[in-house]
């Protein structure tokens, strides 16, 4: 990669602030910290690899005193070009900063580094006989850094939550390398204002978080399922609130719609699913003998609903065999050939059906299929436009213009245009409609106070 004389001289000066191994230059590892899964992507000058805060430290300190941009990077899975370092400069990955600091069931908390890895704290906690809930479906690959910047969530939130409601401390690293350090290992602390709130979420563009206290639950004694086959997407969405009037909270509650589940058929066999145009999944844990008489309750309401066919799963096995064929429905959907564009939005539990009529109006308006599955039981939709050569500029544009239809009517609708995966590059362009003038100009005060010199991940929605 050629660079300029300036950028070889600052290069060359951070390096010496750094161990052996920990900076370079090469562009192979440039480029795989160009991007993440969205399609955007953009080279950065140097990547550094943290292994402590003190690293991070420096990193800022050096950064800020030669106003060079810092876009700080987790795993690499995100879905919205969170992690593109637009402006280039720094690409600060915190992956070698993966240790758990602490497994403490005393106080119910978990005490770790940013680049320790979702599915390896579940299994930490689940040692102890706690347990971390959130599970997003990236889990075996995304790290708690990322979780965090982006507050992910996951088909247990409806129970359970998403991650702020675990994140109990942090260490963060502002712009200017100072160390923040605000909560801790209570589970009640109403002290100042709430930052951890204001950092969770924040997408990497108010600080670098180092460090986190995350709260952890017992783990449930039993869980099951059941997974339901309905004729009609609508008698499905119907169940979901049924199920929520009768007094009962599952720990997830996922729907499907018939393309969803017609790619599905093509990818695992016709006969895994049986006939039907829409499939819930209902997950319930606790106490194994009130896991028992629920499963029951519920079995018979599906049953009177209408359901065709209804799966029972009454244990772990069973549990996690029809989670692996729920995993498959992003793959699914990739097997048709065309490019999936997975907009996570969210809208009230009562607009489901409205918004997968709306979703067929899309598409017999644009010619672009879409494919609506996700979290029932919150509102959160994944609600895929299903695009064909995609590189075609006049098929692109057909694309960004049914986005646009497709967010109006979310935000119409009472919606938000992301759950899960935040704003990043994929989403900024809509932003201020999202917001609203008054608060994107709060958002913006806040940036300024933080990170004046806009170094931190620069170029995203503000």
């Amino acid at each position: 990669m050629i660079m300029s004389v300036e950028s070889t001289d600052w290069i060359s000066r951070l390096a010496t602030l750094l161990g052996d191994g920990q900076m370079t230059c090469d562009d192979e590892v440039l480029t795989s910290h160009s991007g993440d899964k969205w399609s955007a992507s953009h080279l950065p000058e140097a990547v550094v690899f943290a292994e402590s805060t003190a690293d991070v430290v420096a990193v800022m300190k050096f950064a800020s005193e030669h106003g060079i941009p810092v876009t700080t990077r987790g795993a690499g899975v995100g879905y919205v070009g969170g992690c593109v370092p637009v402006r280039g400069g720094i690409a600060l990955s915190v992956m070698r900063m993966n240790r758990i600091l602490g497994m403490h069931p005393e106080d119910g908390v978990a005490v770790v580094q940013p680049g320790v890895i979702t599915r390896d704290l579940q299994e930490a906690a689940r040692a102890v006989g706690w347990e971390y809930p959130p599970d997003p479906a990236s889990l075996k690959e995304c790290s708690i850094g990322g979780n965090i910047a982006t507050n992910a969530g996951g088909p247990r939130c409806l129970k359970y939550g998403v991650t702020r409601s675990y994140v109990l401390g942090l260490e963060v690293v502002l712009a200017d390398g100072r160390v923040l350090r605000t909560g801790g290992r209570l589970h009640k602390n109403k002290t100042g204002f709430d930052l951890i709130g204001l950092f969770t979420g924040s997408e990497g563009m108010l600080g670098v978080i180092t460090e986190a206290v995350l709260r952890l639950i017992p783990k449930p004694a039993a869980r099951a399922m059941l997974a339901a086959v309905f004729p009609e997407f609508a008698m499905a969405a119907a169940a979901v609130q049924a199920i929520l009037n009768a007094g009962h909270l599952p720990s997830a509650l996922e729907i499907t719609d018939g393309f969803t589940l017609d790619a599905a058929r093509k990818r695992l066999g016709a006969e895994v699913f049986p006939p039907g145009n829409a499939h819930l999944i209902v997950e319930i844990d606790g106490r194994a003998a009130a896991v028992a008489a629920e499963l029951e309750e519920i079995h018979m309401l599906l049953e009177r609903l209408g359901a065709g066919s209804i799966e029972r799963a009454p244990d772990e096995a069973s549990c996690e065999r029809i989670w692996r064929l729920r995993r498959e429905f992003s793959y699914s959907l990739r097997d048709t050939g065309l490019t999936k564009l997975n907009e996570d939005i969210v809208v009230p539990r009562s607009r489901l059906v409205e918004l997968v009529e709306f979703a067929a109006r899309l598409q017999a308006q644009t010619g672009i299929p879409v494919a609506c599955f996700g979290h029932a039981g919150d509102g959160n939709i994944h609600t895929n436009l299903m695009v064909g050569d995609y590189g075609n500029p006049e098929v692109r544009a057909t694309a960004e213009h049914a986005l646009d239809l497709l967010f109006a009517w979310v935000l119409e609708n009472g919606g938000a245009i992301t759950g899960e995966h935040g704003v990043g590059l994929a989403k900024k362009r809509w932003i201020g409609q999202a917001l609203g003038g008054v608060s994107l100009d709060v958002h913006r005060a806040i940036k300024r106070a933080l990170d004046g010199g806009d170094l931190l991940n620069p170029g995203k929605f503000l």
